[in-house]
């Protein structure tokens, strides 16, 4: 195929910021999906030994990526979660 080689990249030098930055761009969508896969609490990869793991997260917990108005390990919250049956 014309353009997807490295040989025809040599020649149409205005492709290489476009395929350098597409890649940079996938690799950041998928950092950012296996960062929501492993760090959010509605994820439950073994359903066995922790089927509710949103009920075991602290509320000091920063599970967010990124949080403008708020430090979430400084608020204070109760020791206890009230039950929410």
């Amino acid at each position: 195929m014309t353009g997807l080689t490295f040989a025809s990249l040599k020649q149409h030098n205005s492709l290489i910021p476009l395929f350098f930055f597409t890649g940079i761009g996938f690799a950041g969508a998928m950092g950012y999906l296996f960062r929501l896969a492993s760090r959010c609490p509605d994820v439950s990869w073994n359903k066995t030994s922790n089927p509710l793991p949103w009920q075991q997260w602290k509320p000091t917990d920063q599970y967010k990526f990124y949080s403008p108005s708020r430090d979430y390990s400084k608020e204070r919250f109760p020791a206890e979660r009230p039950q929410i049956d």
